[in-house]
């Protein structure tokens, strides 16, 4: 028998909904938020809602966004020949920390999984096909993962065509790995490290 009120456990059931919180975890973040003090609650329940209500993808890149278009989209100092390809949004962020890259990025919004049914209709490439024009840099930033490398050689193979110089990132980047978690000294070299694909 569970003798928690359903509304604690109708929160421990939705955070242990959220990506790395188990149960366990989730029943303690219950208890935290309980413990809280009502406004800390209140400010937690007013950013959650704002997350949704605020937020949303730039129409030019897919980045994470309150304007439209973004502010690295938006900022004349950037190299709009220069675009670094990433899998999701966060990965733009990861890069931004580093301070080394100066053009503009695009998001997927994942990559080529066969296993999982996803196909190169399922990501965000209509958009990115209408940014690229001849001389461009394209930078592909995709995990070192099996289905990372068959984004980014699909990726190469496609815009070939467009007469663009293809580059991928260095493989300071350890396999398996998730950009998003690397630190900004593996990021800047990686970077710099790029190959011709």
């Amino acid at each position: 028998m569970n003798s928690f009120p359903e509304s604690v456990n109708q929160l421990i059931r939705e955070l242990s909904r959220l990506p790395g919180i188990g149960q366990k975890t989730a029943q303690r973040l219950t208890f935290h938020i309980l413990k809280s003090d009502q406004n800390d609650v209140e400010r937690l329940a007013r950013s959650l809602m704002d997350i949704k209500s605020k937020t949303g993808s730039c129409t030019i890149c897919g980045a994470i966004t309150e304007t439209d278009p973004c502010g690295i989209c938006s900022d004349s100092k950037r190299d709009d020949y220069l675009i670094c390809i990433v899998e999701d949004a966060q990965d733009i962020y990861a890069f931004e920390k580093t301070n080394s890259f100066r053009g503009k990025y695009h998001v997927l919004g994942g990559v080529i999984s066969p296993l999982d049914g996803i196909g190169p209709d399922d990501l965000n490439l209509e958009k990115l096909y209408s940014r690229v024009e001849p001389g461009t840099e394209i930078v592909l930033a995709t995990n070192p993962s099996i289905e990372g490398d068959t984004t980014a050689l699909y990726l190469a193979k496609v815009l070939t065509k467009k007469k663009v110089k293809i580059t991928r990132l260095a493989r300071g980047i350890p396999v398996g790995s998730e950009i998003e978690y690397m630190d900004e000294i593996t990021l800047i070299r990686a970077m710099e490290g790029r190959t011709i694909l």
